[in-house]
């Protein structure tokens, strides 16, 4: 490959990284056409971008990042590929479900999601766990309204019961 070319790649793969927020590195060593295929349709139907690269091109590409990406390096071994992502846990819930169906790779080298480095398969869970934007907002907004629907009910029933008591006056 020519030194053009390789810069090229370089100054692409740094152009994903600043685009996307988030991204995760697997290892899809061994993989035959017909499971890198269904992986790839995993991605699109989860809105993932999966680029395969050489591990020297994203060592480069990581290293002229502004970020610190030096806990990424040992995992930089045999094939990798890099799925960027814009919600955090969208790839490990992907990756999660292909375990569960019995299936030994692709498996999470490491991750980079909300501004913290993921390293070993068995981050996994913990990646699962980290919560989207969206559904952050939404725990809010029922955290929020909880009290003001306590608030609601309360006044509702204390309504019946004054109504009650005022009929019963009235009737006396």
């Amino acid at each position: 490959m020519r030194k053009e070319d390789k810069s090229a790649i370089i100054a692409q793969l740094g152009e994903l990284i600043q685009k996307y927020p988030h991204f995760y590195l697997i290892d899809v060593e061994g993989m035959d056409a017909t499971a890198t295929s269904n992986l790839r349709r995993a991605c699109f139907k989860s809105n993932l971008k999966m680029v395969l690269v050489k591990n020297t091109l994203l060592e480069k590409t990581l290293e002229a990042s502004d970020v610190d990406f030096e806990a990424l390096k040992p995992v930089l071994k045999g094939t990798t590929a890099v799925l960027f992502t814009e919600v955090a846990n969208v790839p490990a819930k992907m990756l999660k479900e292909m375990k569960s169906k019995k299936l030994e790779k692709p498996a999470l080298k490491a991750a980079y999601a909300e501004e913290g480095i993921y390293v070993g398969a068995e981050q996994l869970e913990a990646l699962c766990a980290i919560k989207s934007k969206n559904e952050v907002i939404a725990d809010i907004v029922a955290l929020l309204q909880s009290p003001a629907k306590n608030v609601l009910s309360a006044l509702q029933s204390g309504q019946n019961t004054i109504h009650g008591v005022l009929q019963t006056l009235e009737k006396r």
